[in-house]
């Protein structure tokens, strides 16, 4: 046994159910060698709950580029809705009785949501700094850098509710990640997109989706996954033997999570692919200058995003992974 260099492997996803990538094989960080290495790297890795709220669904990508530009990791995401009343009686518990109770239940059903667990040192106060004060018309005035600031109407409209504390996260996070949230894809009218993993390493995710949603594209699923190469493989196998880049195609897909969205639009396959843009990023670059490609691109394996080519299976790749993984 001896140290060695790990290429693309960073201290920011060394953290406790991290599945990280060590010379193409993935590995799962499942507890700490010793004392002084759990005191070292726990002190470097809190973590929060946060929930996008229904009226900033279309402001969802600034809001995911926002966290990452102040330095978080997103280990968890997912899109879902408060289906039941229960649910959203259940997720604001400590709140029953108080006289706003009934009008935030009622409105954190309106529409979708996107919940992230998030990694960063001090998280949880972290993340309530950038947010700024619960009341977003104190935000303007007093943290006008703030995302509540920015996105906010209102105490109760106020772009994202974050964990107050340790015990609220995980309470929280169990909730919103436990089967009962489910998937809110619809499965019609649809094409997948997935950004692969190297853009979300380099935490360029919230800029794809806010490109998307700016586009007029409507997201009505999304959720990060980590594809292990049999799964990787076995969606992309209409790729095998036709494409030269096949086996460095699964490489790039499994180095890290990638993010995968149900879009949708009338003929969402073809007006999509469109906005994506050519394979190769260099002639994106050169013929189609504003598609995805051509801006988070940087090789044909590293090309930014996937999409459906064919008609005929757009429905089929979002539920392979909403309804079928």
């Amino acid at each position: 046994m001896k140290r060695m260099p790990c290429p693309g492997l960073t201290q920011r996803e060394l953290y406790l159910g991290s599945i990280v990538n060590v010379h193409a094989r993935q590995l799962k960080l499942v507890d700490y060698g010793d004392l002084f290495t759990r005191n070292k790297f726990e002190a470097q890795a809190g973590r929060t709950f946060a929930l996008i709220k229904p009226d900033c669904y279309i402001q969802t990508g600034k809001i995911v580029d926002a966290i990452y530009k102040n330095g978080f990791s997103i280990s968890k995401l997912k899109m879902s809705k408060f289906t039941k009343p229960s649910q959203a009686d259940d997720f604001y518990e400590k709140h029953k009785g108080a006289p706003f109770f009934a009008d935030l239940t009622t409105y954190m059903q309106s529409d979708v949501v996107t919940g992230v667990e998030l990694v960063s040192p001090n998280a949880i106060e972290c993340l309530r700094n950038v947010l700024g004060p619960t009341d977003s018309a104190e935000a303007k005035r007093d943290a006008p850098g703030s995302l509540r600031a920015h996105f906010g109407t209102d105490v109760m409209r106020n772009a994202v509710h974050a964990s107050a504390s340790s015990a609220d996260y995980q309470r929280e996070l169990g909730i919103f990640f436990s089967p009962q949230f489910g998937p809110t894809a619809a499965f019609n009218n649809c094409t997948c997109c997935i950004i692969k993993p190297h853009v979300v390493q380099d935490g360029l995710a919230g800029q794809v989706i806010d490109a998307i949603l700016q586009e007029g594209f409507e997201i009505s699923s999304m959720q990060m996954f980590t594809l292990d190469k049999p799964t990787a493989e076995e969606f992309f196998e209409v790729y095998k033997g036709v494409l030269p880049e096949f086996v460095g195609m699964i490489e790039a897909m499994t180095i890290g999570p990638c993010i995968v969205m149900e879009v949708r639009q009338e003929n969402a396959v073809e007006s999509f692919r469109q906005f994506v843009g050519p394979m190769d990023p260099e002639i994106a670059k050169n013929l189609r200058p504003n598609t995805l490609r051509a801006k988070f691109g940087h090789t044909r394996t590293n090309n930014g995003v996937h999409c459906t080519d064919l008609p005929e299976d757009g429905a089929l790749e979002v539920e392979y992974f909403f309804s079928i993984q």
